[in-house]
């Protein structure tokens, strides 16, 4: 399993990568696309809705589950990558390249795990289903 050393992780299996002007970019992990397996579809959230830390913001549906995504951050969201709707595969080829959705004005990143606190919560986690 990669956890990038260059972003920060939300217990609930996202990235968070903060970019310049108070902005995030926001992906699943690549602990949660193989949990997911084959994504199929992706129900992306809306542009310039304002959401909360922890809030479901949209679906991401595989040929094993339907799961919610949620955000990482707080703010507004300001763009969603279009390029999921017609290949949501991207996220398994690439999930540390591939960002689902971008907020704007993101704040409460305190709650945010660092890429170790992150390895181990997934240790946890896979020992717990083994």
């Amino acid at each position: 399993m990669e956890v990038p050393q260059n972003l920060l992780y939300a217990k609930t299996h996202e990235w968070v990568r903060f970019t310049d002007g108070g902005k995030a970019q926001v992906g699943l992990t690549d602990y949660a696309q193989d949990a997911l397996g084959d994504i199929v579809y992706f129900n992306l959230p809306s542009v310039g809705s304002v959401v909360g830390a922890g809030d479901a913001v949209g679906e991401v549906e595989s040929v094993k589950a339907v799961s919610e995504v949620f955000a990482a951050v707080s703010g507004t969201i300001c763009a969603v990558n279009d390029a999921l709707a017609d290949a949501p595969e991207l996220i398994n080829a690439s999930p540390y390249g591939t960002w689902v959705f971008e907020v704007e004005n993101a704040v409460d990143g305190e709650d945010l795990l660092t890429p170790e606190q992150y390895a181990a919560l997934c240790d946890e986690e896979e020992g717990a289903h083994a």
